[in-house]
């Protein structure tokens, strides 16, 4: 297929703890652990990946001491070099809490909030949307939402590999 462009990206038309993951390798990991944060390098290798981040599922994670806007900031800031590879990346965000809050997105890293609906059925929402066969790797440690995006096709990490993969500099 013909490389995808920004504005062919399905995305652009969807609105906007503790692991419950086994801790040994799964079909596809090349015996990675789901935790291991090599694993997140190996499925953003892929070309063409979209990665889709369950954003407060991770920030409360990693940086629960934090306001939810250091959260927020503090997670993209991370992923600006995740984009810059590369990688096309969402970070979906609650917005039930009165809706879109001002965000500082580095150039690269798409935000939605959710409206309407949770970010769990926004990031359904979003694996559904790709096109067969298009590698799309979620970033949840949330069991339910990982269950279902991968019935649908998608490879799925704990936020805690997220994580660890932003720490190392």
């Amino acid at each position: 297929p013909p490389p995808a462009t920004p504005a062919s990206h399905p995305s652009r038309f969807v609105g906007s703890g503790r692991s419950v993951y086994a801790t040994g390798p799964r079909p596809g990991s090349r015996g990675r652990a789901a935790d291991d944060p090599a694993l997140v390098d190996d499925l953003l290798s892929v070309p063409r990946t979209h990665l889709v981040v369950d954003g407060y599922n991770v920030t409360k994670t990693g940086y629960g001491e934090l306001s939810l806007a250091d959260q927020r900031d503090r997670l993209l800031s991370g992923l600006l070099r995740v984009a810059a590879a590369g990688t096309e990346v969402t970070v979906c965000f609650d917005g039930a809490d009165g809706g879109p809050r001002p965000v500082h997105a580095p150039r690269g890293v798409r935000v939605l909030f959710s409206s309407g609906e949770i970010a769990d059925d926004l990031i359904r929402r979003l694996v559904a949307a790709e096109p067969p066969g298009r590698p799309v790797v979620v970033v949840t440690s949330d069991r339910a939402v990982a269950d279902d995006v991968q019935a649908m096709g998608a490879a799925c990490v704990p936020a805690h590999a997220l994580l660890a993969r932003l720490a190392r500099r």
